[in-house]
């Protein structure tokens, strides 16, 4: 048989084949009887299904090593303990020499902006892992870097600018976390135990900003304080050690949560918990006797997105600023007996004045000082300093090339360390209305570096979106 003949028999017999698997999926027809699955027959775990809003908070744990430390120092919160941004060290901080600061250690993370709080030689900040969709409470050793537990939830939720955004509040006896859809968790801050959780948008029915929740917890002699912004309830306090509800400002203002944090003030003698929700600017009291009653609010100041909180300047006075166009503004609180008036005396768009657009301002030795939004006309992304008596004239600012974005900063012993949001730390002596730069070091070849920093020990902790790193700076 020849070679052309074999092919021919071959294409025929493939033809053929090819024919008879086309009629028969026409022709063929499956049984129409299906049997109904009964629950459990797949053998598969109780409770391994749930829904996508069935999250269990704090269910997982790791604990990968045990540590003890001598260091006592402390950032305890957003801002620390002051709610200032400043911190009065021991250690000599002044630089020296070109000499860079050493990098003690660094750490990875899931993409975010959560600052990182310190207690006693340990480092704790909020992550998030994709591949786990998942929200983890991360404890490190101050010294080492040396991941020592972690305990997690799965919560699924979309990259919109990263995931976790606030810094956790931690004591002697207990670190609460607030997760990016509302998810408070707190833990015994040494062995990591699972202490309470609470849901802020099944207890309060809160709606949860677009770019996730920004506000940082507060604590107030063992009470957490909490903005829930809720149909029903503005701003609650809880037990912080067993998170019992211990009362509650009903939200008759209609205001909903905005990215900015709660601030304790002393305003005309008065204890204050002041908050820029959307909707309007509050004041609740935080008194013993009358704690949780509404004292005060302004509703002319209502930015659409709020992300740095409140600064008091006075007794009875409150620096506002907000992004995406909103400028400042000057609150004026008073009191006549028992009542209370809140007016804004001020207001300006960012060319026109000092603002902000991420970043709370500092308020230092009658100088506030601030990074300017990208609204802030030539002032853009530049580091500057007011006087409260005058928002409109800045008495000093940084170089051309020395433009900080979103990025953080903070007053060490008279020097302001400023971090670039691309990862290059820069170190001020602050004079008289003032600024000297001393340093600036790359640190990381960084991005979007937003979170705040922290210090304690002597040792400075900055971040970018997918990096932590603790520099010796004395």
């Amino acid at each position: 048989m020849n070679t052309k003949r074999i092919i021919q028999l071959t294409t025929a017999a493939a033809t053929l084949v090819y024919l008879g698997v086309i009629i028969g999926w026409h022709v063929y027809s499956p049984p129409r009887e299906f049997v109904l699955q009964a629950p459990g027959a797949d053998n598969r775990p109780k409770e391994s299904a749930r829904r996508a809003d069935d999250v269990r908070i704090g269910e997982y744990f790791m604990r990968y090593d045990e540590s003890a430390s001598a260091l006592t120092g402390k950032w305890i919160c957003f801002r620390g303990e002051s709610f200032s941004n400043i911190v009065r060290a021991p250690e000599d901080i002044t630089p020296h020499g070109e000499e860079e600061y050493p990098v003690l250690w660094s750490v990875n993370t899931g993409e975010g902006h959560a600052a990182p709080v310190i207690y006693n030689g340990l480092v704790y900040f909020l992550d998030y892992d994709e591949g786990l969709s998942s929200d983890m409470l991360r404890c490190f050793s101050l010294e080492s870097g040396q991941e020592l537990w972690r305990r997690w939830y799965r919560v699924p939720i979309k990259r919109n600018h990263g995931f976790s955004r606030t810094a956790p509040v931690v004591s002697e006896e207990y670190i609460i976390t607030l997760g990016p859809q509302g998810h408070v968790m707190c833990c015994d801050p040494v062995s990591g135990r699972m202490k309470w959780s609470l849901d802020m948008q099944k207890e309060f029915k809160t709606e949860v900003p677009f770019w996730y929740t920004g506000q940082c917890p507060r604590t107030d002699n063992g009470t957490l304080i909490i903005a829930p912004a809720g149909p029903e309830v503005l701003l609650a306090g809880l037990d912080c050690n067993t998170g019992e509800i211990l009362w509650q400002t009903p939200n008759n203002l209609g205001y909903k949560m905005s990215h900015s944090s709660v601030m304790p003030m002393t305003l005309s003698g008065k204890k204050t918990y002041v908050y820029v929700g959307v909707g309007g600017v509050c004041g609740i009291s935080a008194e013993k006797e009358d704690k949780g009653v509404l004292l005060w609010n302004a509703t002319k100041w209502q930015p659409s997105v709020v992300a740095p909180s409140p600064l008091q300047l006075s007794a009875n006075s409150i620096f506002l600023v907000a992004g995406y166009g909103a400028g400042g503004a000057l609150l004026r609180v008073d009191k006549a007996g028992s009542a209370w008036s809140a007016s804004i005396t001020e207001q300006y768009k960012p060319n026109e004045g000092l603002s902000s657009e991420q970043q709370t301002p500092i308020l230092y030795k009658d100088m506030i000082i601030s990074i300017m939004p990208k609204d802030g006309g030539s002032l853009r992304g530049k580091l500057v300093v007011y006087s409260p008596s005058d928002l409109h004239t800045p008495v000093w600012s940084s170089g051309a090339d020395e433009r900080f974005g979103l990025g953080p900063y903070m007053v060490i012993n008279d020097h302001l360390f400023a971090f670039k949001e691309d990862g290059e730390l820069y170190v001020y002596g602050i004079r008289a209305k003032s600024m000297n730069l001393l340093k600036k070091q790359r640190i990381m070849d960084g991005a979007d570096a937003w979170g705040p920093m922290a210090y304690a020990d002597g040792r400075l902790i900055v971040r970018d979106a997918h990096e932590v790193k603790c520099l010796k700076i004395n």
